[in-house]
């Protein structure tokens, strides 16, 4: 006997998951935005890159279906770009983030409260909101297609666990005749489907599939007799609280449509952030080493600017390749504190130098470097210091006085006249520095965010 009773899902709480259909492990921006300005390459397998053109981290159905895993390294599959017609492109990740914004803001507007996930995943709730959601989804759907370029799946179902459940059945529905009922292909809503479809959905779905559970639990539950999520829905509660985690234990409530995670509209201020990159080719100089790591700290500066956040230490680190056996091996980090909390990027700039010169030894091939802020706050919450010491308004290295509205003019310009327009010094690019900079060989245009790259049509 099953311990609990299986019923169509029913409440005020309705989330929206969009993803796309070429999805795999939660990506579907770089290769969907690909397609979007080369429809050439609908159909045909397609990777997108790491940094560097290291690895596979976004992949289509078709490039899955050639046995492609996700972050495999490129030169294990790159013979299948002349034996099977597998196109390989560089991250473009200006065009996936500008696009990305393009669709949340766009589906935003549907609904009172969003929760942006992740790059291609948002949540909406539509409490409140008149009309069948079913009719919504695929108006919301339509919408993103039409206006972007962009295919989703959406799920809608009473809690946020349902909800995912209901994305995945919507774009396997339609990839995968068969694996369930055609009619939930690309919209899916589980609060509006009889006992016997939701059962039915359940039996179908393996335990894996379901949001939080990850494959060791897979095993575990495996091990215990757990295969589906109906067999994970009609297990004992307590028990599985037990034998694993309260998370497991809200996970089935929420299957069984109890709200125990509602929509974050007002996710969490960061309490880090990081800039950082493997090098096109090793760099011993400590003048590159520099200008790399200064690009990063102006990076990952205007980042925090633009959450309105201030960093209170600089931690900055250099290392060498361990895949260079022959190379000797160096990977030093130092955190520099800031004498108060700073997003201005003369200052980050200054702290994140200094760490540089103390860290570079000479004769070392480093590969990778980062800056990354840590101790957040946000700006606007900042405790004042007496200053007993003289230090005046500078900062950790004796950089000079702090100006918002500098800042603020800086961002302005970059804004207008695109990254890297206006920039500390150390950060510009110097002739003959130009080896760090990452592979890019195979990247497509930034055809939204660039004015000298965008699409040129001729009739």
């Amino acid at each position: 006997m099953p311990l609990w009773r299986l019923e169509p899902c029913a409440g005020k709480l309705a989330c929206t998951v969009l993803r796309g259909e070429h999805a795999g492990n939660g990506v579907f921006l770089p290769d969907s935005c690909e397609r979007v300005f080369r429809p050439a390459l609908i159909g045909k397998p397609v990777v997108v890159l790491s940094n560097n053109d290291g690895a596979c981290i976004a992949r289509s159905n078709e490039a899955k279906d050639l046995g492609v895993k996700m972050a495999q390294p490129w030169f294990q599959v790159r013979h299948l770009e002349r034996e099977a017609g597998l196109v390989a492109l560089s991250a473009n990740f200006e065009l996936y983030g500008d696009m990305s914004s393009r669709m949340m803001s766009l589906v935003g507007a549907y609904a009172p409260r969003q929760e942006v996930y992740s790059i291609d995943e948002c949540f909406l709730d539509f409490d409140g909101v008149p009309g069948g959601l079913a009719v919504i989804g695929r108006a919301l759907r339509a919408q993103v297609l039409q206006w972007t370029g962009l295919p989703t799946s959406v799920g809608v179902g009473p809690t946020k666990t349902l909800a995912k459940l209901a994305n995945r059945v919507a774009k396997m529905a339609e990839r995968k005749p068969g694996s369930y009922d055609a009619r939930f292909a690309q919209v899916c809503h589980l609060g509006d489907v009889s006992p016997a479809d939701l059962r039915a959905v359940f039996q179908a779905t393996e335990v894996g599939a379901v949001w939080g559970v990850g494959r060791r639990m897979t095993a575990r539950l495996n091990e215990g007799g757990i295969h589906t999520v109906l067999d994970l829905v009609s297990a004992d509660v307590a028990t599985l609280r037990k034998q694993f985690s309260v998370v497991l234990e809200k996970t089935v409530l929420e299957l069984r449509g109890t709200v125990c995670m509602d929509v974050d509209h007002e996710p969490a201020a960061q309490q880090q952030m990081m800039c950082s990159r493997s090098f096109g080719a090793p760099v011993t100089d400590l003048s590159e080493l520099v200008e790399v790591v200064s690009q990063f700290a102006t990076r990952v500066a205007e980042k925090a600017r633009q959450q309105a956040a201030a960093a209170g230490s600089v931690h900055v680190f250099i290392t060498t390749s361990p895949h260079r056996r022959n190379d000797r091996q160096h990977s030093p980090s130092i955190t520099v504190p800031l004498v108060r909390p700073s997003a201005d990027t003369r200052v980050i700039l200054a702290a994140a130098v200094q760490a540089v010169r103390q860290m570079h030894r000479a004769g070392f091939n480093y590969a990778k470097a980062g800056v990354m802020l840590v101790d957040l706050q946000a700006q606007d919450q900042q405790q004042g210091e007496l200053d007993l010491f003289g230090t005046g308004a500078q900062g950790a290295a004796g950089h000079a006085m702090e100006s918002p509205r500098l800042m603020d003019a800086v961002d302005t310009l970059n804004r207008r006249f695109g990254k890297g327009a206006v920039s500390v010094a150390s950060a510009q690019h110097q002739r003959g520095h130009q080896q760090h900079a990452g592979r890019q060989s195979r990247r497509s245009p930034r055809s939204t965010t660039r004015l000298d790259e965008i699409v040129t049509v001729r009739a």
